[in-house]
């Protein structure tokens, strides 16, 4: 089950909070973190509605209390103790969304057939910045490697994809052979 409103609730109150104390920066680093664990078991406690608010307190202390800000440490602790840890990743997304939205920070998907330099990445972010969609703002960007793209690139930004692919080309080329546009219709 989603728990999209009341993420966004406890992301906004975070945020509020965090540009209220001008700490910003060091709370979005501490959800990074968060964010950055990879421990599935670790996840899946914090789900787990079987599993107290006090233990997952202590859990939560002992794995980041040396790592993280008191004012991340206690918003968390707030989280597992009115059982809101089911919609913790939505809260983590809904926070780096609002974070990026005031940053003036757009999210770019890079897909590439094979692994691009930090170069080529550079070059598209100029360009992209160029671009009348994105001047102004700063990219964050993902880059991802898909081989069944064959070559060329797949940039989404939001809900708008460019795809130079080569597998696209292919489909278009496809298509075209099927309609046979090349024959008059009567």
């Amino acid at each position: 089950m989603r728990q999209t409103k009341v993420a966004q609730r406890y992301a906004k109150a975070i945020f509020d909070l965090a540009v209220e104390t001008s700490k910003l920066e060091e709370v979005k680093q501490d959800v990074d973190l968060i964010q950055s664990v990879q421990n599935k078991d670790l996840h899946l406690m914090f789900m787990s509605p079987v599993v107290k608010g006090e233990k997952k307190i202590a859990i939560f202390e002992a794995v980041f209390s040396k790592h993280i800000q008191p004012l991340t440490q206690s918003f968390f602790k707030l989280i597992f103790s009115k059982g809101r840890s089911v919609a913790i990743n939505e809260i983590i997304s809904a926070f780096i969304e609002k974070y990026r939205s005031q940053k003036g920070i757009e999210l770019v998907e890079l897909t590439t057939a094979v692994e691009v330099s930090k170069d080529i990445k550079d070059t598209i972010a100029a360009e992209l910045k160029e671009n009348k969609l994105l001047k102004g703002k700063s990219i964050e960007m993902r880059s991802k490697v898909d081989p069944s793209i064959i070559g060329g690139l797949i940039v989404q930004v939001d809900d708008q994809l460019f795809d130079a692919s080569i597998k696209h080309d292919l489909q278009v080329i496809k298509k075209q052979f099927i309609e046979n546009m090349y024959i008059s219709k009567i």
